[in-house]
């Protein structure tokens, strides 16, 4: 079974293709017009052994906020659609994330019920020229296409650069155990439920 799905989406504000396959190495081919961005999804890919795809116009001469929270909306849909049914994957996933004098907690359920806790006080109020409020956007579109339950938590951190690098990989970590498949569920979904 492939764990792989291609995603467009379009409107008058972004054109945004993900390609993304959750049993990868990890290669990425990523631009989306916000280098910062390139460089977050990248270390993604690259932390989560994903193979991640991601072609993206938006109207960055407006601002960075239709790009970024729209990357959130694709990725997310191509990871819900990648784990499918969720059966045999582990479902939970958690890691703290070291970065320098940067510390993150990041801890996610596949569980089918979206709701983000984002609890980031950020050291400074921008990222080179990006808005640092727009990677709520990200996080929250990124939530409720992916219909996770997801906790990010930032315990230290003074470099605004570490703080994001810490997430992103935190995130990617943590979906990689998340997404791992269990041979000791016998292919069924780890819920009493029996679906997600």
């Amino acid at each position: 079974m492939k764990r792989y799905a291609k995603v467009e989406r379009k409107t008058r504000e972004t054109q945004i293709t993900v390609e993304l396959n959750l049993d990868g190495t990890g290669k990425s081919d990523i631009s989306t017009g916000i280098p910062f961005m390139d460089h977050m999804l990248e270390l993604f890919a690259k932390h989560g052994f994903f193979d991640l795809k991601i072609q993206a116009k938006g109207d960055i001469e407006v601002d960075y906020h239709h790009t970024i929270e729209d990357l959130g909306l694709v990725l997310g849909d191509a990871i819900a659609k990648c784990a499918g049914e969720k059966k045999g994957i582990k479902r939970y996933g958690n890691f703290l994330l070291p970065m320098d004098e940067t510390l993150a907690m990041i801890a996610l359920d596949l569980s089918g019920r979206p709701y983000l806790v984002y609890d980031v006080e950020v050291p400074a109020a921008t990222v080179k020229d990006i808005d640092a409020r727009l990677f709520y956007e990200f996080f929250q579109a990124f939530t409720v296409k992916s219909a996770m339950n997801l906790h990010i938590k930032l315990i230290s951190g003074e470099e605004i650069h570490h703080v994001f690098e810490s997430i992103f990989k935190g995130l990617a970590k943590s979906l990689d155990i998340a997404l791992t498949l269990d041979s000791r569920l016998n292919g069924e979904v780890m819920s009493t439920k029996g679906v997600l």
